[in-house]
């Protein structure tokens, strides 16, 4: 819901970056795979309740998820590339719920793996939807250019990551914000089945 605002803002500033990134010989695959191994740290300081260090480390793995797009476009971007980092964004997605209920099993379990059902949910309907849409031709720019059909909902890139924020700032609230958060992925996930149901018949 968020998303097409903040990429407003902040692409102008990513896409320079990306320029600069590009020039020294940098590629995008390197930028998507750092994001990723940032976010394992931050996962890491979860785990260990060092929980502002998170906070610093998902907000670096987030600016370089962004960053990789802007270096593409100063280059080649590849089929590959966008791959890779549909891949290794849900790895990050997934990886910083479970560092919360590994952190806290008994108080974050149950909260922590219904989040989780809730992103492979919402992440099928976004990969069907996609799939479904490329196989009839269609096509959008409705986030600008993206390797497949990339569909708007409640709870995008944005949300997470202000979910994510919450999580560290708030360790005490993670389940109630968890299940909330649960709540509008199922919502998203239940709106593109809607969608694909009016659009694929």
């Amino acid at each position: 819901m968020l998303d097409g605002a903040a990429k407003s803002i902040i692409q102008p500033t990513l896409d320079r970056i990306g320029r600069v990134l590009a020039g020294w010989g940098i590629r995008a695959d390197h930028v998507t795979i750092a994001g990723l191994l940032i976010g394992v740290f931050a996962g890491a300081a979860i785990i260990w309740e060092q929980f502002i260090a998170a906070v610093v480390l998902i907000l670096a793995s987030r600016a370089l998820d962004g960053l990789d797009g802007a270096v593409a476009r100063a280059t080649a971007p590849s089929d590959f590339g966008g791959f890779l980092d549909i891949v290794l964004d849900f790895a990050f997605y997934g990886f910083i719920p479970l560092a919360f209920i590994i952190q806290d099993p008994q108080q974050n379990g149950i909260a922590g793996g219904l989040l989780l059902l809730s992103f492979y949910v919402n992440g099928a309907s976004f990969l069907a939807f996609a799939t479904i849409a490329q196989k009839r031709g269609l096509s959008t720019e409705a986030r600008g250019v993206k390797s497949f059909y990339f569909t708007t909902g409640l709870a995008e890139a944005s949300e997470t990551l202000l979910v994510f924020l919450a999580f560290c700032l708030l360790p005490g609230y993670f389940a109630w914000i968890a299940i909330f958060f649960a709540i509008l992925c199922f919502y998203t996930a239940l709106s593109r089945i809607v969608e694909a149901s009016d659009l694929f018949r």
